[in-house]
């Protein structure tokens, strides 16, 4: 005898029934409908809620909801035509199409499905597993096992689209067994078969693959193939192991003709703190008698009151392993342990600093190749006299292995400075400020018969700015400013008899043009009256271009030495400072800055072009710099470098790489390469030449190919790439 359930008899016929079938009890409990009321928060894992057109009792205990069937359980979401409950057997049947959700990142499809109570267990036929919205498994049969295992058979496995012309996928895994493990985030499979198209092209008794929704699993990573000119054709397999949730390690054998290389990658979190190393031992034919090694290691770690620990470690076991190998195109290795602390009135830091140079023209016995450094500045804001006050106080040392006499020169020094700057708006808008410092320098040089053992002195500086910005919106609504700017300063003291260690290099540019010191750090000083005159001028706008520029000049009554030629600085009259930048709201960015002398030469000049739209990554960037003898550069050095990648279709990406010097009209680097990628597969092949004039470090050239699955271990977020049915 067919029962409706009463409580639900009113509702009209083209709205849907809700009935709450509660399953938790004996199998033998009779089926119970006493209320239409949503489920509570307090359900039951096991509890079924059902949503039907229609839902009505039979009198041998069976429970049919036909039409828009959703049936819920815990985090199970089944939706089908038809279910029907046997009360005797606690069994469900469905008839489909069937569409069962588990959780948000597994769907599974199938045609009919006979399963017990609450969903965990039973068999599905002709199903798919789509895990992620991305990778499909396809079998005859599923079993369902403690709702934690999908076993289907005669399994067909992929991530690209198939579409109804029954052409087969781009690649696929054909196994006659595969398991899902949803807690465990693993599918394995049986006689496995990787085919292109229909060409079979690998067998695997056995194969396991982490699921998409899995982040960190053990086994093999993506292989790369290799070929250089100098290690012959190899290849790179990576083996992932996790170490619990917070650390794991990533070996990579790398193996060609020429070599036999382990590469390591280890990383470690912790509750404060994170480190990686990355390194690799060699033994291959292009040093045979030697064991070559390289080891970067990088730390951070947080410690009371807010100071950070950090470390940067390198070192290498030879002068060209890096390069041989493309682990790093560094010709100087720096390495430091610092401790640091960074507040809004305060910046502290003490650090311990290594330097290995791998160049062929520097001898690393006599660099200065340890560098310890303590150093604090604060500031604060006295009410009776207004304005900002600034202290500052460090400790320097630089340590050469030589100890021969001027090569091997070793220095201690001691810098402290107090500065106090206040600031004025005039009613015309005028800006003022005026400046004054008192510094404190001393040094302690080792062997060097050049100069002083000890030096010190102390410096006053007395410095007056005025600005005049002024403002005004254009009919075009950008916002344009103009803004003359001008300083004058006086830095009394005598010159210290130290040898010019740290101030070797000096930079004029848009950031120091109004500074009272020029120079790199503490072993020089500028000194004397001076003056500096500049204009700036800026248009700002939201929607279409914006653009800035910048014009300057500095004067002194006596020229200093140690500004040399290229730094735009010597002489009584400075080279015009000249910058700008202009960019736009579709990507396009150009900056640039020059010193342009007042006899027309240029001894410094910069350019960066880049841009940024849904096809084309431009970044492009050209270096002038005009011979100078003391700063150990003879000739003219100039250089173009290019690095772009153009999005030619939605699957073909080209890449471009090129550095050439325009100083000796050679290629220095170059590369080429080629990406293909949609929904489930990535092929990137790239050939590159490094040209070398180094006697160390030798040229090279090295082709790559790598081949992904995308679904996998790999997910492609960007969906821009995926084909689509016609």
């Amino acid at each position: 005898m067919k029962t409706a359930l009463r409580r639900l008899a009113f509702v009209p016929r083209n709205m849907r029934l809700l009935a709450v079938v509660l399953m938790a009890s004996a199998a033998s409990q009779p089926v119970l409908a006493q209320s239409a009321k949503p489920p509570q928060a307090t359900q039951e894992e096991n509890d079924v809620v059902l949503v039907a057109d229609s839902v009505f009792v039979t009198g041998d205990n069976k429970l049919t909801a036909k039409g828009n069937v959703e049936a819920l359980s815990g985090n199970r979401r089944l939706l089908a035509d038809e279910i029907i409950y046997d009360g005797e057997t606690d069994k469900i049947f469905v008839k489909g199409p069937i569409r069962i959700f588990e959780g948000a990142n597994t769907v599974i499809l199938a045609t009919e499905a006979e399963l017990d109570k609450d969903m965990r267990n039973g068999l599905l036929r002709s199903a798919r597993v789509v895990l992620s919205q991305r990778t499909q498994i396809a079998g005859a049969q599923l079993d369902r096992v403690d709702g934690r295992y999908n076993v289907l058979t005669k399994t067909t496995v992929s991530s690209c689209h198939v579409c109804k012309n029954n052409e087969p996928p781009l690649w696929s895994i054909r196994a006659s067994r595969v398991v899902h493990d949803q807690e465990a985030q693993q599918v394995y499979f049986d006689h496995a078969r990787i085919y292109l198209r229909s060409l079979p092209v690998f067998y695997f008794p056995h194969l396991r693959m982490p699921d998409p929704t899995l982040d960190r699993a053990r086994g093999f990573l993506i292989p790369t193939l290799r070929s250089t000119s100098r290690l012959g054709d190899g290849v790179k397999a990576p083996y992932f192991i996790p170490i619990g949730r917070s650390k794991d390690i990533t070996l990579t054998p790398y193996l060609s003709s020429e070599t036999r290389t382990l590469e390591l990658r280890y990383r470690q979190a912790f509750k404060k703190g994170k480190i990686e190393l990355n390194g690799a031992v060699s033994d291959d034919s292009l040093r045979p008698d030697d064991i070559r090694s390289y080891l970067f290691a990088r730390g951070w770690f947080g410690l009371p009151e807010g100071y950070a620990l950090t470390f940067d470690l390198k070192a290498t076991s030879d002068d060209s392993y890096l390069s041989d190998y493309d682990y790093s195109g560094a010709d100087r290795l720096n390495s430091n342990i610092t401790v640091r602390r960074a507040k809004r009135d305060e910046n502290t830091r003490v650090a311990l600093l290594h330097f290995q140079s791998l160049r062929d023209d520097e001898d690393n016995k006599t660099l200065p190749t340890l560098v310890a450094v303590a150093e604090t500045e604060r500031r604060f804001f006295p009410a009776s006299i207004g304005g900002e006050l600034r202290t500052s106080a460090e400790i320097h040392g630089h340590y050469r292995e030589s100890s021969d006499d001027v090569i091997g020169r070793d220095v201690v020094r001691a810098n402290a400075a107090m500065l106090w700057r206040r600031n004025w708006t005039l009613r015309n808008g005028i800006r003022t400020a005026v400046t004054g410092e008192l510094a404190f320098d001393a040094f302690r040089t080792y062997n060097d018969s050049t100069v002083s053992s000890f030096e010190f002195g102390v410096s006053p500086t007395l410095a007056a700015e005025a600005r005049y910005p002024i403002s005004k919106v254009g009919n075009d609504g950008a916002t344009y400013i103009i803004e003359p700017v001008a300083q004058i300063a006086y830095t009394g003291g005598d010159d210290l008899d130290v040898a010019n260690d740290e101030s070797t290099r000096t930079e004029f540019d848009e950031g120091n043009l109004l500074a009272l010191s020029r120079f790199a750090s503490y072993d020089r000083r500028e000194r004397g009256l001076r003056s500096a005159v500049g204009l700036n001028w800026s248009r700002i706008a939201k929607s279409d271009w914006r653009a800035s520029f910048t014009l300057g000049q500095v004067y002194r009554d006596i020229a200093l030495p140690d500004f040399t030629s290229s730094s735009g600085l010597d002489g009584n009259t400075s080279d015009y400072l000249i910058a700008g930048r202009f960019s736009t709201a579709k990507g396009l960015a150009v900056g640039g800055r020059t010193l342009l002398g007042t006899d027309g030469e240029l001894s410094k000049a910069e350019a960066r072009l880049g841009w940024t739209n849904k096809k084309l990554w431009l970044d492009a960037s050209f270096i002038w710099l005009d011979a100078d003898p003391a700063q150990s550069r003879p000739d003219l050095l100039a250089e173009w470098a290019i690095d772009s990648s153009y999005r030619m279709s939605r699957h073909w990406t080209g890449l471009l790489d090129w550095r050439f010097d325009a100083g000796s009209g050679e290629t220095a680097e170059a590369g080429l390469g080629l990406e293909y990628r949609n929904e489930c597969l990535k092929v990137e092949l790239s050939l590159s030449r490094k040209f070398s004039t180094s006697t160390r470090v030798a040229s090279d050239t090295s082709f790559g190919l790598s081949v992904t699955l995308l679904g996998f271990s790999v997910n492609a977020p960007d969906k821009s790439y995926d084909r689509t049915c016609g």
